[in-house]
């Protein structure tokens, strides 16, 4: 399934509450999940991502499972990239109507797959780590589940809108240095 069929079919089943609805949406959930702090079956973050049942793995020229394998050739395409060409990652944003880039989806897509396991994310969650700042430009553009800016309300000023227009540049470079950071502890080898 080509990905622009792929969102064409997650925005049919917004009533079934995928994490993602749009391909921006998914290309985040997935750069978490390569990039995150632990591994996780695939069943796991595949299923909430695009609200089917497990089931569905095992049912080959469905719609589901031509979904699936959509997902799972963009998170090999962005493990791969990350793994040999860190600086080629793009991650898929949306363009706003004035033209300027609109990072939400992606990071919100993001954030999605954080909270599958947020308690494994809880070092760079912390403030007073100094690689929570890895999380900023992602954070920063998300809401919670009231609405509200998940980082607080940001400060009025040219500079915070300035910041806030450019973040998005950040969020490849933060992408691969969040995969550094958790890859002595997701990779950890058996001794």
């Amino acid at each position: 399934m080509p990905l622009e069929e792929l969102e064409r079919w997650l925005q049919v089943r917004v009533d079934q509450h995928p994490a993602a609805t749009n391909l921006p949406m998914l290309d985040g959930y997935v750069a978490a999940i390569v990039a995150g702090p632990v591994s996780m079956s695939p069943l796991d973050w595949i299923c909430p991502l695009l609200a089917i049942d497990a089931d569905a793995f095992n049912h080959g020229g469905t719609p589901e499972f031509a979904a699936i394998s959509a997902v799972a050739l963009r998170h090999n395409e962005i493990s791969q990239i990350l793994s040999t060409t860190p600086r080629q990652f793009e991650p898929m944003h949306r363009r706003k109507i004035n033209g300027a880039v609109d990072p939400r989806p992606w990071c919100q897509g993001f954030y999605a797959a954080m909270r599958l396991r947020l308690s494994a994310w809880a070092p760079l969650l912390d403030i007073s780590n100094v690689n929570h700042a890895l999380l900023l430009p992602i954070l920063l553009h998300c809401r919670d589940d009231q609405g509200h800016p998940m980082l607080g309300s940001p400060r009025s000023g040219r500079e915070t809108a300035d910041f806030l227009r450019n973040a998005h540049a950040d969020i490849p470079v933060a992408v691969e240095a969040m995969r550094q950071y958790w890859m002595p502890i997701r990779y950890a080898r058996a001794r």
